[in-house]
């Protein structure tokens, strides 16, 4: 089953960022239309092909190139998308490895600190191994939160432009 996506424009340069200065296949994607086809693509299951289908109010000034120039824009746009998320995933692990040494350290510390505290008894020494007990464990919150959620939303929304990038495009306009 395939899971169609529908843009109605009056003109093709809606599609395309104004402030990208391309006039070729390389062009960005407006935002707006991005987040469009990104927000439908994210409705369609999985296991769904996706197709975009562009209507166009008015006939662009070369009809013929036009399919080509949407169809390869789309692509490029939407794999140039999936390396960036690939980028962003694997500085997330490099800044999670980091903080994860990090944390292991300073948690170490806290523990031999804490450790050498039990050796005296009093009130005070007590509330400071339990405190040091305690931030110890939450300097292991930023390398858990990276290590157990914040990587798989970043690779599942690469899966999904790497979908978007080998989606047919059709362009429809008045003949």
């Amino acid at each position: 089953m395939t899971g169609l996506i529908e843009v109605k424009l009056t003109e093709l340069n809606q599609l395309f960022n104004s402030m990208d200065p391309s006039p070729f296949h390389e062009r960005d994607l407006d935002r707006n239309a991005e987040e469009f086809i990104v927000s439908w693509a994210q409705e369609h299951p999985k296991q769904h092909d996706l197709k975009l289908l562009v209507h166009l109010a008015k006939r662009p000034a070369d009809a013929t190139d036009a399919q080509k120039l949407v169809a390869d824009s789309v692509a490029h746009y939407f794999e140039y998308r999936a390396n960036m998320a690939l980028r962003e995933f694997k500085h997330l692990m490099r800044e999670g490895r980091a903080a994860l040494l990090v944390g292991l350290a300073f948690l170490a510390i806290c523990q031999i600190t804490a450790t050498l505290l039990t050796q005296s008894y009093g009130s005070w020494q007590t509330v400071a191994r339990e405190g040091l007990t305690i931030i110890g464990w939450v300097a292991m919150w930023k390398p858990l939160e990276i290590c157990l959620y914040r990587w798989w939303p970043v690779l599942t929304l690469r899966r999904l432009y790497q979908r978007l990038s080998r989606m047919p495009v059709e362009v429809h306009h008045p003949s």
